[in-house]
């Protein structure tokens, strides 16, 4: 099962609210504060993040597991925590980047 999360913009203009994610070296603002579902990411230039998730925008969806998730597509970005009980994972599919989301206790995120 997956659920619509947020719509991911790179940027390179500082946003109100943007966090540091130190594992990709990136900024992100939390999409649940947008109107629209929108998370912005800003990525710093010594980040090891390259491609489609660095340069085109994504659609986030939360899973219930990540590996039934990705198995047997394009992995552009394998599963890594950003934050404790927090996964996620990037994909390649018909041209668009897709971040699937795996959520184990929504207490310690960030946002």
């Amino acid at each position: 099962m997956k659920t619509f999360h947020h719509i991911g913009l790179p940027t390179d203009k500082s946003q109100p609210g943007e966090f540091f994610v130190e594992d990709t070296r990136v900024w992100v603002t939390d999409p649940r504060k947008h109107p629209y579902l929108v998370e912005y990411l800003r990525f710093e230039p010594d980040s090891s993040v390259t491609g489609p998730v660095r340069d085109m925008p994504h659609v986030a969806y939360r899973v219930d597991d990540i590996g039934k998730a990705i198995a047997g597509e394009e992995v552009i970005l394998e599963p890594f925590e950003p934050s404790p009980n927090f996964t996620v994972a990037f994909i390649l599919k018909d041209g668009a980047v897709i971040e699937y989301m795996k959520f184990d206790s929504d207490a310690d995120l960030p946002w």
